[in-house]
């Protein structure tokens, strides 16, 4: 065959020499040569005594090793270090005894010209080849996790293997398979292929900057870097790590390319998806001839092949039929993952335990002793705002904070917003002014939820329960360990009252009773209101879920951080929580907002909307039936409606927070979001005017028909009622805006024995979205008038740099709905919430 033939199958035919001897007749024009068994030339079995090169480098110069062999200089080639293959020339050079090659293919040398294959005896090997080989091969070959427990038990990866990572989705086995290539690149300097059919190459970076720097992961994908994070990124970009995350990437093309990939040493393939997407060819029904193609492409180079499934489905997984399976599992203890070591003939052959820490994007090593009992009276407390307890409360806060999860009272959440600021900050003293108040509403919490998150936060706030760890003239003298447990029924108001803070309009705590209709007379019976608004609908809505549909289909997926809540400050600006006490004499907790010189001369312009949420009621699109699965979408079906799952789309303005606002904070594994209705169409007006370069994939998706006036009678009526009560103001307004918070509340109550005439998630968090997607869109007007946005708060407070009473004119001052209210104050001083 020509050269140009044998170049592209080069690693087959190297095979067939290996396996079955076989010699191949290579021409390049005038020159001829043999593609030749080692035994064919025995000089070749000592390396030093002729020029060799690697399968990978011999195929980028094939032709000029054809040329070299034709003209009499034997070229070895080798797979590693190990010979496996030799060129020599056809035509012997004087006092060489070259065998003829017609000769050599009469007599089964296995000569291969064009098609033409001969039927040769198969190579054996013997006991002491296999011995010798093992003993001679280098005990540090091999890549790696670089996670010294995990590899205590994996050992190397090997080569000409298929290993298998399976997990469910949000239990990170991407971050297993990044750990892998951070090790080869990073640390042993091999080259590595990233295959990535999911996450696109800027999320590769991003997540292999946050575990290398310690960065948050989600400030990471705003495109926020710290100086040291940006001097990190460019040194990783000398770093042998090769990403192809081109679309349609199947197995097929990746066994295309790492034959070209000089000296590569690792292959990882992140991921197969076990759900079918048309988008993507590593998906459903199609992974087992994809393993197949992988477990093949190992074989061939030799390299290690390593590939991520997105499954632990035993069914799915016997017939990818991997030579090593790894799987992950979720343990009782929220900070561990438990991995069973697999291999194909020999079932289980050993476990690890690692510890998740997906803030910054990978796992670390996990003592399998540790649980999450409390530390008896001789357990080492470290001391209060130490590294890694501090760091440990932070992330453990974050579900809460974050409002992913719920269950804890707003005092306990308020402060660990607060400890997680002082945290981010490095602010030792702020931590110890923190940690007393901290203690005691955690305290008060009647009991902290019997989840992984809840476990993970009860065993964060331990290592602070001693008097040791607290420091502080606040303390008891008493260990608070055995005073008092954290899971204890609260039975001290003035507990709860130390750390009160201010409410928006529709923050409320649901108490029994509030789910009945208002008594006849009252001043806005919003919940009457809300239900006939409903009842009055010509789609005949699905107000309440059944109680036995409630943890399947969408609902498990709808949280309340897909409020897409701004919570945001410009990246310039420091802030502070800062202890407050107001006229009544509550102590709580405010902002500080400092503004550097740069800004220029102004004050900061503290704009206030008026009843966000009820005004949100006007045109929310929500599905008021049952939500179907939809699955992956090409595009947004305007006359559906319901949540749907999306990349975060790159937003690279340091103006303006992310259009998602705190969704971005918590994505999957995949890097991935689920959004309601308002955010995806927010998303499209952005791209639409030129914000954003393009819509992001929807990869999953539950809807219904839409429809968007649903709540219009109750927001008519609230708008109404809000027009003849707030110029009176005192108790019939607060009893107003109260019931107006609960009606509210009540599409989505949160536990049992609230028993609301409403049960519907997607309806509540889609009005919240619309609120905050309002919230947003009005201040990046303003930004783009020209005006400086400082901080933009929640979904109804935004804080501009002004000058002295000049509010950005883009607000309508006023006390009607879609109005605000203007306040100025100087930096530097606390920034006044509620009725401060």
């Amino acid at each position: 065959m020509n050269a140009t033939e044998a170049r592209s199958d080069l690693y087959a035919l190297v095979k067939r020499v290996e396996e079955d001897g076989r010699t191949t007749l290579i021409h390049k024009r005038q020159d001829r040569a043999l593609l030749a068994p080692l035994d064919r030339l025995p000089a070749a079995r000592q390396g030093e005594a002729l020029p060799s090169h690697t399968l990978s480098a011999a195929q980028s110069r094939f032709g000029e090793l054809v040329t070299k062999a034709a003209q009499g200089a034997p070229q070895l080639l080798r797979r590693g270090t190990t010979p496996v293959a030799v060129l020599l020339p056809v035509d012997p050079a004087v006092g060489t005894s070259w065998p003829d090659p017609a000769a050599l293919a009469a007599t089964g040398g296995g000569v291969v010209t064009g098609t033409h294959e001969r039927s040769v005896h198969r190579r054996l090997a013997t006991l002491g080849d296999a011995i010798g080989a093992m003993l001679t091969a280098s005990p540090a070959a091999g890549p790696m996790f670089g996670l010294p427990g995990l590899d205590s038990v994996v050992g190397r990866l090997p080569a000409g293997r298929l290993t298998v990572v399976a997990a469910p989705p949000n239990v990170g086995g991407s971050l297993l398979g990044l750990a892998a290539a951070r090790r080869t690149a990073l640390v042993d300097k091999h080259r590595v292929l990233y295959a990535a059919s999911g996450p696109n190459r800027d999320d590769i970076f991003r997540r292999i900057l946050a575990a290398e720097t310690s960065g948050d992961y989600p400030r990471l994908k705003q495109g926020r870097f710290t100086p040291h994070e940006q001097e990190v990124a460019q040194q990783l970009g000398q770093a042998p790590l090769l990403i192809d995350d081109g679309s349609g990437l199947t197995a097929e093309a990746i066994a295309d390319t790492a034959p070209h990939v000089d000296d590569l040493a690792l292959v990882v393939v992140d991921r197969l998806q076990a759900a079918h997407s048309a988008r993507l060819p590593l998906s459903g029904d199609r992974l087992p001839d994809a393993s197949q193609v992988l477990a093949a492409l190992a074989r061939s180079l030799p390299v290690p092949v390593l590939a991520v499934v997105d499954s632990d489905d035993p069914t799915l997984l016997s017939l990818l039929d991997a030579d090593v399976l790894l799987t992950l599992a979720v343990t009782a203890n929220p900070a561990q993952v438990h991995i069973t070591i697999a291999e194909r003939d020999l079932g289980t052959v050993g476990s690890a335990y690692l510890q998740p820490d997906l803030l910054h994007a990978r796992f670390l090593d996990a003592d399998a002793g540790t649980s999450d009992h409390a530390p008896g009276p001789a357990a080492s407390v470290p001391a209060a705002g130490s590294g890694t307890a501090a760091l440990d409360l932070a992330e453990a806060a974050l579900p809460y904070t974050s409002g992913g999860h719920q269950g804890i009272p707003a005092a306990l959440t308020h402060e660990l917003a607060a400890w997680r600021t002082a945290v981010a900050n490095h602010d030792q003293k702020t931590l110890k002014a923190i940690l007393p108040s901290l203690l005691q509403a955690a305290a008060a919490a009647p009991q902290l939820p019997k989840t992984h998150e809840g476990h993970r936060l009860a065993g964060a706030l331990r290592a602070f329960t001693s008097p040791v760890s607290v420091g502080t003239s606040g303390s008891t003298g008493q260990d608070p360990a055995t005073e008092r447990s954290l899971q204890v029924p609260a039975n001290s108001e003035r507990a709860r009252e130390d750390v009160t803070e201010d409410r928006d309009d529709d923050r409320v705590d649901l108490a029994p009773g509030d789910e009945d209709d208002e008594p006849k007379g009252h001043v806005f019976p919003a919940l009457r209101i809300l239900k006939d608004a409903v009842d009055r609908s010509k789609m005949h809505p699905i107000k309440v879920i059944r109680t036995d549909e409630r943890e399947s289909g969408p609902w498990p997926l709808i949280s309340e951080h897909m409020d897409g809540e701004p919570r945001w400050v410009h990246p310039d600006v420091s802030s502070t929580r800062v202890p407050f006490i107001r006229a009544n004499g509550k102590r709580v907790r405010r902002d500080q907002l400092d503004v550097p010189a740069g800004f220029g001369a102004g004050v900061l312009c503290l704009i206030d909307r008026n009843g966000s949420y009820p005004s949100a009621c006007s045109a929310v699109p929500l599905a008021p039936n049952k939500l179907l699965h939809t699955g992956p979408l090409a595009a947004f079906d305007k006359g559906g409606a319901g949540i749907y799952l999306i990349d975060i789309p790159k937003w690279t303005r340091t103006d303006m927070p992310h259009p998602l606002g705190r969704i971005i904070d918590r994505p999957d594994a995949q890097g991935r979001v689920w959004v309601t209705t308002p955010h995806i169409k927010q998303l499209e007006r952005l791209v639409r005017d030129g914000h954003l370069a393009a819509m992001p994939t929807i990869h999953n998706s539950w809807t219904g028909k839409a429809n968007e006036s649903l709540f219009k009678p109750f927001y008519a009526a609230a708008r109404q009622a809000r027009m003849e009560l707030v110029q009176a103001g005192g108790e019939p307004y607060k009893a107003y805006k109260t019931r107006l918070s609960i009606a509210l509340r009540l599409l989505w109550p949160k536990r049992e024995e609230q028993k609301s005439p409403f049960w519907r998630p997607d309806w509540r968090m889609s009005m919240v979205a619309e609120a905050s997607v309002r919230h947003w869109t009005t201040a990046f007007k303003a930004v783009q008038e020209g005006h400086t946005l400082i901080a933009l708060r929640n979904v109804d407070a935004a804080v501009f740099w002004t000058p002295p009473d000049t509010p950005p004119d883009t607000y309508r001052i006023g006390t009607g709905f879609g109005e605000v209210k203007a306040k100025f104050v100087q930096a530097g001083e606390v920034i006044p919430e509620g009725d401060d």
